[in-house]
């Protein structure tokens, strides 16, 4: 995957998660907001508490940092999902998900 395509695929993931969360916050009343600034999307809890997602485009990954620690995705162009680098059966929505309940104290599921 050469940059331009990543930066697109990774902007094109970004888009989506805004819109999971929106989803998210309507149907389980949550509190989370969001906001991106440059390659960066800021995920902000009700406690104080942050998830950062970032662009890692020399790297063409997308990097989680949330309370339970930091988190590298990589591409699969056959599955068409973004994957855990330490373990490729961990796709990037199904984490948030569990990353954003953890933060909460709430079922949260981001739905892609």
């Amino acid at each position: 995957m050469n940059e331009s395509e990543f930066n697109a695929l990774a902007e094109e993931t970004f888009i989506a998660i805004e819109v999971a969360i929106e989803d998210a916050v309507e149907a389980s009343g949550a509190d989370i907001d969001y906001d991106t600034a440059g390659d960066i999307l800021t995920l902000e809890f009700t406690n104080g508490s942050q998830i950062i997602i970032n662009k890692q485009t020399p790297l063409s990954q997308i990097w989680v940092a949330a309370r339970s620690g930091g988190f590298h995705f990589d591409y699969d162009a056959g599955r068409q999902l973004w994957c855990l680098n330490s373990d490729s059966k961990k796709e990037l929505f199904d984490q948030l998900s569990i990353y954003c309940s953890e933060q909460t104290g709430r079922s949260i599921e981001l739905k892609e």
